[in-house]
């Protein structure tokens, strides 16, 4: 790990601020930490940085700087939306809304979009390298039997969708490379608060048990198996 440099983006959400420390505390030699206001008081090799999911030009200069320090060995994109003031999850077609669902595609889809147009070229060519992005079950579409949820659904399928693509451009340049979307389960973050009620027990996980798990399937993760969805226990989901 000590040659190892990581990158989380996203870094200030549950999840994401957990995979800062289990990646610290791992030995790597530098982990970035991306947020929208970076802060201080972080372990020496964490290394706190400004982006902005949605602005295209925080991302190209952040990866600017990365980029000087030499390739990366891992990135997570640990950004999502649920749900915020005025959008929520819909439960009909008739509550579709064209602003909530640009909105919910922006943070889900195309922010993610972004953020690999600037961090694949920065992963390492010459060894394993992966880069990571938290998706979610319900954007299965072979695995939806409840229907609803229409935009985060959709937007969450539509990144499974392009990790594919991914995948595929990662292998021309680098065989061990690994593009992969990982659904964390249900954690206990504000982004799953109000939809806790119906976790089973054992099943509501706390943001540092979420990072352990993801960060073990990552580890456990082949080529062969890049592009592909998988759970927080490592189990294949189809897409």
């Amino acid at each position: 790990m000590k040659q190892s440099r990581a990158c989380v983006l996203g870094a200030s959400g549950g999840i994401g601020a957990a995979l800062v420390d289990r990646l610290a505390e791992a030995g790597y030699e530098k982990v970035y930490a991306g947020t929208r206001v970076p802060r201080g008081g972080a372990a020496p090799n964490v290394l706190p940085f400004r982006f902005d999911l949605l602005d295209e030009s925080s991302l190209a200069e952040a990866a600017d700087r990365i980029a000087a320090d030499g390739p990366l060995h891992l990135v997570v994109v640990a950004t999502g939306m649920l749900h915020s003031e005025g959008i929520g999850p819909e439960k009909s077609a008739r509550q579709i809304d064209a602003a909530a669902m640009t909105e919910v595609f922006a943070v889900n889809t195309i922010g993610p979009a972004l953020a690999a147009k600037y961090f694949l070229p920065l992963l390492a060519r010459d060894r394993r390298a992966v880069i990571a992005f938290l998706s979610a079950r319900v954007g299965s579409i072979g695995d939806n039997r409840l229907g609803g949820w229409h935009s985060y659904r959709a937007s969450k399928a539509a990144l499974n969708a392009l990790v594919r693509c991914f995948a595929i451009e990662l292998a021309s340049r680098n065989p061990k490379a690994i593009a992969v979307a990982l659904h964390p389960g249900t954690v206990d973050t504000p982004l799953s608060k109000p939809f806790q009620r119906n976790v089973p027990a054992g099943r509501l996980f706390a943001p540092e048990d979420s990072a352990r798990h993801l960060l073990a399937v990552i580890e456990r993760l082949t080529p062969a198996e890049s592009g592909g969805l998988f759970a927080w226990d490592g189990s294949p989901i189809e897409y």
